[in-house]
């Protein structure tokens, strides 16, 4: 694959042998960072389970200290009792039936996260098909299927995001832009190592966490020391 010179330039400041703190690796990723535009920074965790067994997933939700830094669209799945907190919490788009028609008729999708009310899942379970592919599903285990959603809410915008292992058993989480400069940023990352790492199943033998890298949107990735997070 044939990189740009900024890229390449960017990986000559990388000891891609090295496996550095993370408060150094976020440095090296925000000196690389060199777009037109705030890029976003990521975090690649390579875990020591297999997603392929039930008990061996691992997935859940976290708010990040100092957010994400985009601006989170959240659809509320509700019945009319809970509209006027979810929307006074800052729900963009606050509904019931009329919601699910406009998704599946209109192929209506401006919104990043949905939130739902248990009673609310045999109507929003329709979507199945159209928001499990985008990962949009509400979920209990990362706290989009709750009775309080004006907190889910409140959450979601503050920055929460969800991690899940993809099937090569790796985590892809954004930690924030390059514009939150490196002490934000390992604050993001500290947090969402330490969800991580209290999320390991049981049944997983072994090392953990295997790798991490950190990395820019344009960016080279960063090899980062997992050793601290003892497992």
């Amino acid at each position: 694959m044939k990189h740009g010179k900024k890229y390449v330039d960017s990986a000559k400041a990388v000891d891609s042998a090295k496996f550095y703190e993370s408060a150094e690796a976020l440095e090296l990723v925000c000196q690389n960072a060199k777009a037109k535009f705030d890029e976003t920074i990521e975090a690649h965790i390579r875990l020591g389970v297999d997603s392929r067994h039930a008990d061996q997933q691992v997935r859940g939700a976290v708010v990040l200290p100092n957010g994400t830094g985009k601006t989170v669209r959240a659809l509320v799945f509700c019945k009319e009792d809970k509209y006027e907190a979810a929307q006074a919490a800052g729900a963009d788009f606050v509904g019931g039936m009329d919601l699910v028609d406009k998704i599946m008729k209109e192929n209506w999708m401006d919104f990043d996260v949905v939130i739902a009310s248990p009673d609310m899942m045999g109507v929003v379970g329709r979507l199945g098909k159209v928001l499990g592919p985008r990962g949009l599903m509400p979920n209990p285990k990362a706290g989009t299927v709750t009775p309080d959603v004006a907190k889910a809410v409140t959450e979601a915008k503050a920055g929460k995001i969800e991690y899940r292992l993809d099937k090569t058993n790796i985590i892809h989480c954004p930690i924030g832009k390059a514009s939150f400069g490196a002490a934000k940023l390992d604050e993001n990352f500290t947090t969402l190592m330490e969800a991580i790492v209290k999320a390991k199943p049981a049944a997983a033998k072994g090392t953990y966490l295997k790798s991490c890298t950190v990395t820019s949107t344009m960016g080279p990735g960063v090899p980062v020391a997992t050793a601290k997070y003892g497992v």
